[in-house]
């Protein structure tokens, strides 16, 4: 049976000592000071091999200026392609006049590759977070270890393929912005910039035996106290789409709403609160005996003070809160569904932070702690249910020891979550302005957050 690890609580740094012999990571991001720790990990160990993948049109953003995509080309530039890979993924949603029209800023808005595994030998990482500096530093996220050599496997086996529908990064002397993206003759044919259609229909063939029969058969043994169910949303790449996550996810919900369930306990968080109706509706549905929402107040948003139409999202998903505060309201759940602001101190300020953590915890009746808890990349979003690639575990367990970290995360998760009523919402600082309900119309526009 697979032997899950353990859960890493606030700023855990998984790679700060990479010393095994193959290292797979998977993210829309690395920082500097991530690639300069492989750099030395790769020094160190010289039976050491780095695939990583990141999004491209995330990771290329800064070009010519120095990007993630110039850092990680010079990994391969000091230690050879036969040690570093690294890939980037493009979306095939992104092509043509629309691509070369669009801002870079906001080119992303047309999906991502979103997912977050992070993979040394048997021993994986599911999270919601990148290797990016603020993530160890000073945001408020999720990591869950897998000690499996079957979990690390299959998403092994996802990752791999996602590569091979994804551009080689080499580095260039040649280009100003230090690399290039190459489209290997070994990849999946044709490219999604040179025929998107075409991309597509090759990216359903290779993906389908991934996703075909999850989640309905988790990964662990007969015997086991505590089952795995990989899933994954690839929805831009599987025409039709078979994607398990967003069906696995309103299943659960929806037996939460019958007799069978009634009495069961849940929280839910999300990074950016924008669910998507379905998942909002389910929630309320469900009739819980408590529950509570953890939202990022908007002091504790990562597009606090930001410049132009980015700055005016916090109060955008504030408003977006409120609104579910008064679907709680009509349905005559107020002393049931709680909704808690997660802030410690204010962003871009000295000791701010931020909140990007995400999941569910679900406790059935009869139970202390949660028994059912789902951990990945997802933000329950409209985007990430059609534009963005997501993998999310869901984690099923009887085992009792499990089940009390589960709750203990539960509660260190609200350490600085404050409960919030309709009448905090009415107050002069949280009412909504014109510019809100143009953020909010941007936010639907390209389905949630990033």
């Amino acid at each position: 049976m697979p032997q899950y690890s353990q859960i890493w609580p606030h700023t855990a740094a998984p790679f700060q000592h990479i010393q095994r012999s193959k290292c797979h990571t998977i993210g829309h991001s690395v920082s500097g000071s991530s690639i300069d720790t492989i750099g030395k990990a790769l020094q160190a160990n010289p039976e050491l091999k780095v695939s990583i993948l990141t999004d491209a049109l995330r990771g290329t953003r800064e070009a010519p200026e120095p990007s993630c995509a110039s850092l990680l080309a010079s990994l391969i530039r000091d230690f050879g392609s036969e040690r570093v890979e690294v890939r980037m993924f493009h979306t095939p949603n992104l092509t043509g006049i629309r691509k070369a029209i669009l801002p870079k800023r906001i080119n992303e808005g047309w999906g991502l590759q979103h997912m977050k595994l992070y993979g040394v030998d048997d021993e994986i990482i599911m999270s919601g977070a990148n290797l990016s500096d603020d993530y160890f530093t000073n945001r408020q996220d999720r990591y869950h270890v897998f000690k499996s050599k079957d979990i690390t496997d299959y998403f092994y086996r996802v990752y791999r393929t996602t590569c091979d529908l994804s551009y080689r990064v080499l580095p260039s002397d040649r280009e100003a912005s230090g690399f290039v993206l190459e489209w290997p003759e070994k990849n999946v044919q044709p490219a999604p910039l040179s025929d998107p259609s075409g991309y597509i229909a090759s990216t359903t063939k290779a993906l389908q035996p991934l996703v075909k029969g999850l989640p309905s058969s988790p990964v662990s043994e007969k015997t086991s106290d505590t089952h795995v169910y990989p899933l994954l949303q690839l929805t831009p790449l599987l025409k039709p789409d078979s994607s398990t996550e967003l069906p696995a996810l309103t299943g659960i919900l929806r037996k939460l709403g019958t007799p069978e369930f009634a009495g069961s306990k849940w929280m839910f968080t999300a990074g950016y609160f924008n669910m998507t109706a379905e998942v909002r509706q389910l929630l309320l549905d469900s009739k819980p005996a408590s529950a509570t929402v953890v939202a990022a107040s908007p002091w504790a948003n990562g597009f606090y003070g930001s410049k132009g139409v980015s700055g005016m999202l916090p109060a955008a998903y504030t408003h977006l809160s409120r609104r579910f505060l008064d679907a709680v309201s009509q349905a005559g759940l107020s002393n049931q569904i709680a909704v808690k602001e997660w802030r410690k101190g204010t962003v871009n300020t000295p000791g701010g932070w931020t909140y990007h953590a995400k999941g569910i915890w679900i406790t059935l009746p009869g139970q202390q702690n949660p028994s059912i808890s789902l951990v990945g990349s997802s933000n329950y979003t409209k985007r990430s249910y059609s534009l963005d690639l997501e993998a999310n575990t869901l984690i099923v367990t009887s085992n009792p020891d499990l089940q009390r970290r589960l709750g203990e995360e539960e509660k260190w998760l609200q350490q600085y979550a404050t409960t919030v009523t309709r009448d905090d919402y009415a107050k002069t600082e949280r009412r909504v302005g014109l510019h809100v309900r143009i953020a909010m119309w941007i936010v639907t526009l390209v389905g949630g957050a990033l």
